[in-house]
């Protein structure tokens, strides 16, 4: 092509036919875009102001999604589960005693519900966590804990966390939010921690001090059933004694103290004798 003597090279005319494609590819709004199989995505009008065309969704979609992005948009949900451990926060028992809070949430957004939350928030997960869903957790803890005083909510912290829970349940499931796994690390006020150091304590002492009293006990029976053991050891020989005793005097008779006397004699005969009538000693050997 040739203007006023000038011609364009055969170059030229592709990079600046190049240039016009990549503007016209920028600036036409159809687009592509893909949700994968852990998300849920949620296609919208933009600028739809029906109000019974919902906010102007169309509905849910996955994979390779086309859209005018002049007028339409794709919004995504994550279907897994999520998990947030929030802040602590301080709640009131019935009795105003102050106890804190340390929860930790498991949900996942069930998947049929995601057009209405996105209909009725307009807002991502993240905002939702540290808004909707904190605000839930809160009003179950401070509603469940205004029913117990101080020294019921620790003696019964299986079942007020069990309430929390269940209220929990009811108020992110009717929104759409299943809760999976739901925690708790409840520290209550300094003065109830130290009376129930005190009173654990005092258990602990008493429990020591009946163990100690048994122990005593135990000993003593030891002790008495060790002496009366002897005792009656002591008896056995001794009865035993008496009765060879008794055995060995009713064996020695006369005739087997004259067979005694015989054996031990010498064959001399003695020379002394006891008188008969005022017992002197009488000599009777020989002259």
């Amino acid at each position: 092509m040739k203007q006023n003597g000038f011609s364009f090279p055969g170059w030229a005319k592709f990079v600046v036919g190049l240039f016009v494609l990549v503007i016209a590819l920028c600036i036409q709004p159809f687009r592509f875009t893909t949700v994968d199989s852990a998300e849920i995505g949620i296609k919208f009008h933009k600028w739809d102001t029906d109000a019974s065309n919902r906010g102007g969704v169309e509905g849910t979609c996955r994979g390779w999604v086309f859209y005018n992005s002049w007028t339409t948009n794709v919004f995504r949900y994550p279907t897994f589960i999520q998990r947030k451990n929030y802040d602590a926060f301080t709640v009131n028992a019935k009795d105003a005693s102050t106890f804190t809070m340390d929860p930790q949430i498991a949900y996942r957004i069930e998947t049929d519900k995601a057009c209405d939350i996105f209909v009725k928030y307009r807002k991502g997960i993240e905002d939702l966590e540290n808004g909707y869903i904190r605000t839930c957790i809160y009003e179950a803890y401070r509603t469940c804990a205004n029913k117990y005083t101080s020294d019921s909510l620790m003696s019964h912290r299986a079942e007020f966390e069990a309430d929390v829970r269940q209220r929990l349940d009811k108020s992110l499931r009717s929104e759409g939010f299943i809760v999976e796994e739901f925690t708790s690390a409840i520290t209550p006020p300094q003065s109830l921690s130290q009376m129930i150091d005190d009173k654990n304590k005092a258990v602990q002492a008493a429990l020591k001090a009946e163990n100690q009293v048994k122990e005593a006990e135990a000993n003593a029976k030891i002790a008495i059933a060790k002496a009366k053991g002897e005792a009656e050891a002591k008896q056995i020989a001794a009865d035993a004694e008496a009765y060879a005793n008794s055995k060995i005097s009713q064996s020695i008779t006369s005739t087997l103290v004259q067979k005694l006397w015989v054996e031990k004699w010498d064959g001399k005969m003695p020379t002394t004798m006891a008188g008969s009538s005022n017992g002197m000693m009488m000599n009777i050997g020989s002259k």
